[in-house]
């Protein structure tokens, strides 16, 4: 099996140089020798049958478990090496055998009733508090930041997605919002805050909702703040603004006319909505099998080919798409150097194999935005057509109205701190 093992290897890596070390200890070249020198050691011979096999489950259980090695370079050299080359390489028959057959049975592994929605983000979002702080920004925004500018800081970038996002719902004082996924509370205390509006933020998160009723009580403007650990589809008022920033995600394909007949539901006759999702600039596919065993169980990113159908047959109008191409890789790298220079802590909290693992993912997130399409992007939404004005004029002059705003407002962050 070696002898295929380091064929496939061949064909695979035709651009880079990477060396790799096999389990009986030979060691091998591949690419053009161009870019920096990468090395690789594998621990034992099942590795290479397995990497073989099925190498999009394969390379991240065995990086996790310690079966595959980095000896040169960093992890996500070697990951964004593999995608740049495999973007250019003709799967094997087995390996694209695979991907089909996820892809047909992509349902299966996408329950998000209520019952598994609640199951699968307990997986991830309730893990310990401490370990966001080790990467997120000091508002904990774990979603994509939108840079203005190169060289802008996390925090800074995550208050421009706020303010961003804020401007497309036309803020007024007074107002009524939902936040569906509301996580650790951020987008609705700056509504709140800022805006002056009364929002209502759901989540399935324990963990979450704790933070985000924690940092209500702490704000100064409780009164304007509803967290509730409840799930969207049960929320029965109606609201002059709703928002969605990183829930849409937790979907599944089979959830979104419901998602969006809910939405028209609980939206008012003149109300707006502005959904934030990850998305894929490609035909519909399947999610990537480590990230679906591991990290986001039930979760899936969808084509805008998938969601517009849905609004559409909801009988609500698209008002705005807008679409954030490399702002998440610029965040997913900012989280990732954090966490690695917090590695140690996030140890202590764990262990080493769970570090190994929240470090592929992290790393593995940033290629698929660098090199494999993976986008953002923000739709906006209403009941009638004339509920947004006519040119998009009105999103920078409300941003540099909120700026003045949170000119004069008490730092949200202190929040978080």
């Amino acid at each position: 099996m070696a002898i295929s093992f380091t064929a496939w290897l061949g064909k695979l890596v035709r651009t880079g140089d990477l060396e790799v070390e096999t389990a009986d200890g030979k060691t091998h070249a591949f690419g053009d020798r161009s870019g920096s020198r990468l090395g690789v050691k594998l621990v034992d011979r099942a590795a290479e049958l397995e990497l073989l096999m099925d190498p999009a489950l394969a390379l991240g259980e065995l990086y996790t478990d310690g079966r595959l090695i980095i000896s040169r370079g960093s992890l996500y050299d070697i990951l964004e090496m593999g995608a740049r080359n495999l973007s250019q390489l003709e799967a094997l028959p087995w390996v694209k055998a695979l991907d089909k057959a996820r892809v047909a049975f992509r349902v299966l592994h996408q329950r998000n009733d209520r019952r598994h929605a609640k199951t699968n983000i307990a997986r991830h979002y309730d893990l310990d508090r401490r370990l966001y702080d080790l990467f997120l920004d000091a508002d904990r925004q774990y979603s994509c930041a939108y840079f203005e500018h190169p060289g802008q800081s996390l925090d800074d970038a995550q208050r421009a997605k706020e303010r961003h996002i804020a401007a497309k719902l036309l803020p007024r004082n007074g107002m009524s919002a939902l936040d569906i996924g509301c996580g650790f509370g951020g987008m609705a205390l700056y509504l709140a805050g800022v805006v002056g509006a009364k929002v209502t933020g759901v989540t399935l998160s324990e963990e979450q909702f704790c933070v985000a009723s924690e940092r209500a009580r702490q704000s100064g403007f409780a009164d304007r703040l509803d967290f509730r650990l409840q799930d969207y589809r049960d929320v029965e008022e109606s609201f002059d603004r709703i928002v969605s920033v990183g829930m849409f995600e937790h979907v599944g394909v089979r959830g979104y006319d419901e998602f969006f007949q809910t939405v028209r539901r609980q939206l008012k006759d003149d109300g707006v909505m502005l959904l934030h999702s990850i998305g894929r600039n490609s035909v519909p596919g399947a999610t990537n099998p480590w990230i679906r065993k591991h990290i986001f169980p039930g979760g899936y990113i969808p084509s805008l080919s998938e969601v517009l159908p849905a609004i559409e047959r909801s009988g609500l109008y698209v008002t705005d798409v807008e679409i954030l191409r490399l702002h998440y890789a610029e965040t997913l790298r900012a989280w990732r150097e954090r966490f690695m220079a917090n590695r140690e802590e996030a140890a202590r909290l764990y262990d080493e194999r769970f570090c190994r693992m929240w470090e592929f993912y992290l790393a593995g997130s940033e290629t698929s935005f660098r090199v494999d399409g993976h986008m953002v992007f923000q739709i906006q939404i209403a009941r009638r057509q004339d509920a947004v004005p006519l040119r998009r004029d009105y999103i920078p002059e409300r941003e540099a109205e909120l700026r003045l705003r949170e000119a004069t407002q008490r730092p949200l962050r202190e929040a978080a701190e």
